[in-house]
């Protein structure tokens, strides 16, 4: 299963409703609202894609499919801009 790492020269903090990540090399940025803020929370301490898409899936009661595809789709949006890196377990560090 993919692992998800935010990129070490990017800062994120939560603004009340609003998750904002900025890439301090590039300048761009990338705003998170509701459940897509609590997604990259939980990949930043859970790592592992389709751990977290359970993890949400019950905190949210929604279908962990259905979570796992919408993190999967923000994922490859935030590692377009940079922003995370995603590794798959059978790369070779």
């Amino acid at each position: 299963m993919p692992r998800v790492r935010i990129s070490e020269n990017v800062v994120h903090r939560s603004f009340g409703a609003e998750t904002v990540l900025l890439n301090l090399d590039t300048g761009r940025y990338h705003g998170l609202r509701g459940s897509g803020g609590r997604m990259l929370e939980v990949l930043a301490e859970t790592p592992d894609l389709d751990q977290s898409a359970r993890r949400v899936a019950a905190e949210l009661d929604h279908p962990v499919e259905d979570v796992r595809r919408d993190m999967t789709a923000l994922c490859r949006a935030l590692a377009d801009r940079e922003l995370i890196t995603v590794e798959d377990d059978n790369e070779s560090p």
